[in-house]
């Protein structure tokens, strides 16, 4: 193999014009990532009611501004609730599994969702929510 000892003037141009916009090149690395971004998973385990529904809110905001389509929140099925003792708690509504939902349908996030509703066995069953975003 012979090296060239100098780049041509118009090899040169050619080359730096390249460098600074490689337009041919097709990022497969980038079509890899966007196909990854269709669900975001967290767990809720551990959050009180106004913390979780704070968190919940920051999480579809997130969901939204990175282009997720779904949202996986576990929520657990409320089973170690300390609810019942209580006689002036909703024994629904003072689990996540409930109150989420119902936090997300009466506030302004709904206008982001399509659907909330029980995940997939897999996926948690109905310790788990499954909240799907609208395209924006």
């Amino acid at each position: 193999m012979i090296k060239k000892k100098d780049l041509s003037q118009g090899d040169k141009k050619v080359w730096d014009e390249f460098v600074r916009n490689p337009s041919d090149i097709y990022d497969k690395d980038r079509d890899q990532l966007n196909h990854k971004k269709v669900r975001f998973k967290f767990d809720l385990h551990g959050f009180t009611l106004e913390n979780a529904n704070l968190k919940v809110k920051e999480l579809i905001n997130y969901c939204i501004s990175n282009n997720y389509r779904e949202l996986l929140l576990i929520t657990g099925k409320g089973l170690h609730s300390t609810n019942e003792a209580d006689e002036y708690v909703s024994k629904d509504l003072g689990k996540l599994k409930y109150s989420v939902p119902e936090y997300i349908k009466n506030s302004e996030l709904f206008s982001y969702i399509t659907s909330i509703e029980d995940a997939d066995k897999k996926d948690g069953g109905e310790g788990a929510l499954i909240i799907k975003l609208k395209k924006l």
